[in-house]
Formats: C-alpha cells, sequence, structure tokens
C-alpha cells in the first residue's frame, strides 16, 4: 500500500505535516539549510547536534545554535552528552528557546563525540541512556525524541534491546539508523531492524538510513510500519530532493533556481553565522549545489577562491543574472528577523542568574 507523503502524522501533541524529517547534521544543519528544508517540503527540520557541555559553559558559539526562526516550526532541537543533570539543564533551554522537541544523540559514531560517553555510545550503557531520558522528560513540558543506530558493532540488534527503554523513560518518539557506529556510512541500512523497532513500541518511528527517492521512501513506510522517514547527505545542496520524496515533482531545477537558491543560502547563512564563520562554512555547499551538471565544474573552484561572500553573490548573479527575481520573490517571503527567539529574550534564570 503506497503511503502519502503529504500525510500528517503526530509526535504526541506536535502535528508534523509530512512524513518526511530533514535530519540532523553536524557543520551543515543550520537555519538557512532548515527553512529551506520547510519549503520544499520536510515537515520536521533539526538542527545539527549541541554539546551540553557547551550550553552548561554557556559557550557563545554553543549558544548561536539555539535560535529558532518563525518558519521552522515543528523544530527539534538536538543535544549530545553523557551526564543526566547537565543534559537536563540543557533540554530546559532548549524549550525556552522555542524548540517543538527536544532530540538526543545516541547514534553519532564520530570519535570526538564517543570519546566522551556520548553518541552511540551510550547503547552500550542503556541504564545511562534511560536516565538521560527520564532526566530530560521530567525537566521539560515539550516532547523527547532519540536518534540512535543498531549498535557499535556490525550485526548488533541492541537497538531492539534498548529502544523500548528508552520509551518506558520518556521518549516519545525514536528514529534508528540501521548502520553500526562502526559501519559509519558505507555499505546498506538495515531497516528489517526498523520493522521489529516498531512492532516493539507504541510511539512513532521514524526511518533513517538510505532514503534516496519517493519510491525508496514509500517502500520503507510500507515495509516497516515507520511513521516517517529521515533524509540527509542527499539534501545538501540539493533540496529539490525533497520535494521529489514527498510530491514526486522529478523536474530537475533550472539554472536560475539553483543559483537564487544558494545566493538565499549564502545570505541567510551570513546573517546568521557573521561573514567571518560563514565564508569558511560555506565552501563544501558550493560543490553541492553546483555539482550534477548543473554547472561547469571548474566554476566552484572559482567560487572558493573568493575571499568574501559578497564576491561570491556578484559571481553567481553574473553566471545567472537572471535568478535576481527568484531571489527578491524569495526574500520578501521570509519572515521578520525580529520576530525570531534570540538568547537576550530568554528569562536570566536560565543562564543561571536573577
Amino acid at each position: 500500500m503506497q503511503v502519502n507523503l503529504r500525510d500528517s502524522w503526530w509526535i504526541r501533541e506536535i502535528e508534523i505535516p509530512t512524513r518526511l524529517v530533514l535530519a540532523p547534521m553536524a557543520g551543515v544543519s543550520v537555519q538557512a539549510f532548515r527553512r529551506q528544508g520547510r519549503r520544499f517540503g520536510a515537515g520536521l527540520v533539526c538542527s545539527e547536534m549541541v554539546s551540553c557541555a557547551g550550553i552548561e559553559h554557556r559557550n557563545e558559539r554553543t549558544l548561536g545554535y539555539l535560535r529558532v526562526g518563525g518558519d521552522e516550526h515543528p523544530l527539534a532541537i538536538q543535544s549530545f552528552g553523557s551526564e543526566p543533570a547537565v543534559m537536563a539543564e540543557a533540554a530546559r533551554m532548549v524549550e525556552a528557546a522555542g524548540a517543538d522537541l527536544v532530540d538526543v544523540n545516541f547514534g553519532c559514531p564520530v570519535r570526538k563525540v564517543t570519546k566522551t560517553g556520548a553518541g552511540a555510545t551510550l547503547l552500550d550503557d542503556p541504564g545511562r541512556a534511560c536516565r538521560i531520558v527520564e532526566a530530560i522528560a521530567e525537566a521539560v513540558s515539550i516532547p523527547v525524541s532519540v536518534k540512535m543506530r543498531r549498535g557499535l558493532e556490525d550485526g548488533s540488534r541492541v537497538c531492539l534491546e534498548v529502544g523500548p527503554r528508552l520509551v518506558e523513560a520518556g521518549a516519545s518518539a525514536l528514529t534508528l539508523h540501521p548502520r553500526s557506529a562502526k559501519q559509519m556510512y558505507p555499505g546498506e541500512a538495515d531497516h528489517s531492524l526498523t520493522t521489529e523497532l516498531v512492532s516493539l513500541v507504541d510511539v512513532p518511528i521514524v526511518a533513517s538510513g538510505d532514503i534516496t527517492s519517493r519510491a525508496r521512501a514509500q517502500t520503507v513506510l510500507a515495509t516497516t510500519g515507520a511513521a516517517a522517514v529521515m533524509v540527509g547527505r542527499g539534501a545538501q545542496g540539493n533540496p529539490w530532493a525533497l520535494r521529489e520524496i514527498v510530491d514526486g515533482d522529478v523536474s530537475e531545477p533550472t539554472r536560475e533556481e539553483v543559483a537564487a537558491e544558494l545566493i538565499l543560502f549564502v545570505r541567510e547563512t551570513v546573517r546568521e553565522l557573521g561573514e567571518r564563520r560563514a565564508s569558511g562554512f560555506l565552501k563544501k555547499f558550493y560543490g553541492w549545489y553546483l555539482g550534477r551538471g548543473r554547472f561547469p565544474r571548474p566554476f566552484k573552484q572559482e567560487l572558493v577562491q573568493l575571499e568574501t561572500t559578497d564576491e561570491v553573490v556578484t559571481r553567481v548573479f553574473a553566471a545567472a543574472p537572471d535568478a535576481a527575481e527568484i531571489v527578491e520573490r524569495l526574500e520578501a517571503e521570509l519572515p521578520d528577523p525580529g520576530a525570531e527567539i534570540l538568547l537576550d529574550r530568554m528569562p536570566i534564570s536560565i543562564y543561571g542568574g536573577g
């Protein structure tokens, strides 16, 4: 039976308008990326991982991740850490920032995260994992979701043991990426595990891994019983992939549409991160946007070598002058930046004071 990806679904009291979730990705999922994802059909968008230690120590860059725009809802802000009390305090801040859900990362396989006892490592310490979820669920009124892998080792089935315990501890939804932490990203995601997990719990399951097309998304939803699918790397510089999955629109973007989306992304990222941070952060996106035969290969190298983002925008406009009208329309549709919840508007008690 085909699943309509435009059907809404619920995580507790949060209605999510489509069956597509835009994955939290470190070094990618800035606000501009999330907003773009919402425009192209993602029903739920997620921030990149926010370090609970960074929040605890009031790290300025970490706190910058807690920035919520009016057009992002529903939005999950994802946190990682290993101490229940610290995770609970961070979750309070996530709620105060205006997020609709707190997402907890028990899936990151990267060494700098796992060596701290966070991420996928917690699947080998289910008692601590459950204490973390319980502490967060008690600290906030918004739903708590958990993203996890199948386990640390290839062939592991630990997710089927830990998943139900996390739900008992207070998780209102689970996302399963059925690769092992050791496997990282190569090979296939084993969605037979997703099917088993769906049968074991009574909360929504989001299926993550190898969702590369509408046909694949519909197959995974139909065979696993998952509530939604999660898309990550396939949407990097390619929001049209989201539109194809949700609506079946397989039309390729025009050169002007690609240029316009890149220009808007550059400008919004500079607004969020500032010129200095944004200029380096954006370089990987040029290849993602301009690849797939959309622009000549040397053009990406030309953009990477430019010193400022203003120069990049000028050069892209020169390559696709008719993009200006699209950019003007897209910028007119952006919400008033004054409607964002910013940190200096939060209650002072959140920071430990008055």
